[in-house]
C-alpha cells in the first residue's frame, strides 16, 4: 500500500471499533525472531500495519551493502504473513511520518529499543494510544545471518 492507502485502511479500521497495530522495521532476511515478533504484535490489536524502510532508507541507517532484499520483496513476503494486514513502504531516515498518517492505537518495538527513543512515542500517547516493547528472540538476527554467510564457514539454516 502507499503511505494515503494505508492510512485510509487504518481510517476504515478505526471507524469499524478496531484497535490499530503499527510497527516497522527493516525486515531484510526474514528469520524466525520477525515472524515470532509479528505475530506478537498482531496479538496486541484488531489488524497490523506494517512499514518496511525503503532501499534508500537501508542503506543510510545501515550502510551501502544493505539491504540484501529489495524493498518490494521485503513488502511481498512480510504481506504474505497471516499476521500481517497491511504492508507499506516509508523512505524517511525515521518512521515518524508514516505514523503520524496511520495514527495507531499501539506502536510496537522491540524491547532493544530504550523507551524514549522510540520514534513516535507522542503521536500514539498524546491520543491515548500505547507503546508496546517485545523482547527480542535471542540468537536470530539478520546482521548475525549475514555475518554467518560471508563467513561461509558456518550452517546458516
Amino acid at each position: 500500500m502507499t503511505r494515503d492507502q494505508a492510512a485510509a485502511f487504518a481510517t476504515s479500521l478505526r471507524a469499524a471499533g478496531k484497535t490499530i497495530v503499527f510497527t516497522n522495521g527493516v525486515f531484510d532476511l526474514l528469520h524466525p525472531g520477525h515472524v515470532r515478533y509479528l505475530q506478537a504484535a498482531r496479538a496486541l490489536g484488531d489488524a497490523l500495519i506494517v512499514a518496511i524502510n525503503s532501499d534508500r532508507s537501508v542503506r543510510a541507517n545501515k550502510g551501502p551493502e544493505r539491504p540484501l532484499t529489495p524493498e518490494a520483496e521485503r513488502a511481498e513476503i512480510i504481506g504474505a504473513l497471516t499476521a500481517v494486514d497491511a504492508v507499506t513502504v516509508f523512505d524517511e531516515e525515521t518512521p515518524l511520518g508514516i505514523i503520524t498518517a496511520i495514527q495507531p492505537d499501539v506502536l510496537v518495538k522491540g524491547a532493544d529499543w530504550a523507551a524514549d527513543a522510540i520514534v513516535g512515542r507522542e503521536v500514539v500517547e498524546v491520543r491515548g494510544g500505547r507503546v508496546v516493547r517485545i523482547p527480542v528472540e535471542q540468537g536470530h538476527s539478520t546482521s548475525a545471518l549475514v555475518a554467518k554467510i560471508r563467513r561461509g564457514t558456518e550452517r546458516v539454516c
